[in-house]
């Protein structure tokens, strides 16, 4: 049995479908999840990060885990005692979703620190484990829906600074490829898309994608700083800036593991407006 954790999130959704079309015996979990997240005959049991108790059914009689550093403002449970009770449960194996940002922002609480913390403790488990490391998701544009569907408009600092954003459908096909396969186990994956995309790109990508044209608007860093802050503490926002003005090279740099593990390119960001774009219309 394989158990996915954030079952209901970009990633996770996707890796419940993948694993379930391979036939897999799969569990999702998340703390809201319900029988219309998941494809039919996948097992769905609602638990949190926070809460052992409500881990436990959830890992028990369970072969592998899919587990999520959980983001820059996450709260979970120590990582020791999830992994503890993952391997009380059974868990041989554990494939991590953590960020780029250990590599490249480590002295950043918010990017790099926390998911340090949770990448040793998997390492020190005594589980199989491996680690992917995203860079941004091309999901992030989601953040652009309410203002492209009221008004076709979008509005994003740093127009013409490129990262090679990731499309969430890639890395739920490594993550199914880690708990699957053997190959994978001590393996650290950045993950990337396959070249620099700007907002400004990404927005012209999303107006092809509808048919229709799509203003695009260059906020100020003072300006994306105060809508961000709505809905981000304040030093993700401060990180996460920086890293969408001021790029270092490694953030910039194209990984060869996407196509490495899947045999393919990653996918290109027009792929993935083109397969979403249902959420701008």
């Amino acid at each position: 049995m394989l158990v996915v954790t954030g079952a209901t999130g970009n990633v996770g959704r996707s890796l419940v479908q993948v694993l379930a079309a391979a036939g897999e015996q799969v569990t999702a979990t998340s703390r809201g999840i319900s029988a219309t997240d998941v494809p039919p005959g996948v097992r769905h049991i609602r638990s949190d990060l926070i809460d052992a108790d409500s881990l436990r059914p959830v890992l028990d009689g369970a072969d592998a885990l899919f587990l999520q550093s959980g983001g820059p403002s996450a709260h979970l449970l120590s990582p020791h005692d999830i992994l503890d009770a993952a391997k009380a449960g059974g868990v041989r194996r554990v494939v991590l979703l953590s960020s780029q940002g250990v590599a490249t922002r480590p002295d950043s609480a918010s990017h790099g620190d926390t998911a340090r913390a949770i990448e040793d403790a998997v390492r020190e488990s005594g589980t199989a484990w491996t680690i992917l490391r995203p860079g941004g998701f091309a999901s992030n544009a989601f953040a652009w829906v309410e203002s492209v569907r009221a008004r076709r408009e979008i509005a994003a600092p740093f127009a013409d600074t490129g990262l090679p954003v990731i499309d969430p459908d890639d890395i739920a096909e490594v993550g199914a490829a880690a708990l699957r396969e053997d190959g994978h186990d001590g393996r650290i994956y950045e993950l990337t898309g396959p070249g620099l995309s700007t907002p400004r790109e990404r927005a012209a990508a999303i107006a092809d994608a509808l048919g229709e044209p799509v203003r695009f608007v260059e906020q100020t860093r003072d300006e994306a700083r105060a809508q961000m802050l709505r809905f981000m503490p304040e030093p993700v926002v401060e990180t996460t800036l920086t890293i969408l003005g001021e790029p270092l090279p490694a953030e910039q740099r194209v990984s060869p593991h996407v196509e490495q593990v899947l045999g393919r390119a990653p996918r290109a960001f027009a792929d993935w407006a083109q397969r979403y774009v249902a959420a701008f219309r």
